[in-house]
């Protein structure tokens, strides 16, 4: 829904902490940087030149807000997707991506599993149980970040992420 996107962005920036340049995180090649979850590679093509360690630094919620907006909740359709699944999808679209984030909706609502989320897909939520659909969603979620390799690295934090993601969701229903 569109009046949660400001919501949805403050939790999640609360899980992606600030400034870090951890060579284990796949997000970080080749001695790059994330802050506030924005990858250099990311904030990079945001504004469309390179940027070094002291811009990156130097982000705040403000500036990364409409990058958010763009390039992760439209992407999901947030404004047009139910209070709660909106926070739900848009947490992990910004964690995994727009396309795993729009396959794992679309596994747990049994369908074909695309990368976008379309007519079919949101007429598949406006049926569905919205506690059930956010019950499914954060359990495949937690069932792909378990199958990754990094997960002995940074599963402790993203096992804790999704299950507050979960819990913050339900209460938006």
């Amino acid at each position: 829904m569109k009046e949660n996107l400001d919501r949805a962005v403050a939790h999640m920036l609360k899980s992606e902490g600030g400034f870090q340049a951890d060579p284990r995180d796949p997000g970080n090649p080749n001695g790059t940087s994330t802050n506030l979850g924005v990858t250099q590679r990311v904030w990079e093509e945001w504004v469309g030149h390179p940027v070094d360690e002291k811009e990156m630094r130097s982000l705040t919620p403000e500036k990364v807000a409409p990058m958010y907006k763009q390039k992760y909740w439209d992407k999901i359709r947030g404004d047009d997707l139910p209070s709660g699944v909106d926070m739900a999808v848009f947490d992990c679209c910004v964690n995994s991506g727009p396309g795993r984030a729009a396959k794992l909706l679309q596994k747990v609502l049994g369908l074909t599993e695309d990368g976008a989320i379309g007519p079919n897909t949101l007429a598949a939520i406006l049926v569905a149980d919205v506690g059930q659909l956010i019950d499914k969603y954060c359990a495949a979620r937690q069932d792909f970040l378990q199958s990754l390799a990094t997960f002995d690295t940074f599963g402790k934090g993203w096992t804790r992420r999704v299950s507050e993601v979960n819990l913050k969701a339900k209460e938006m229903i």
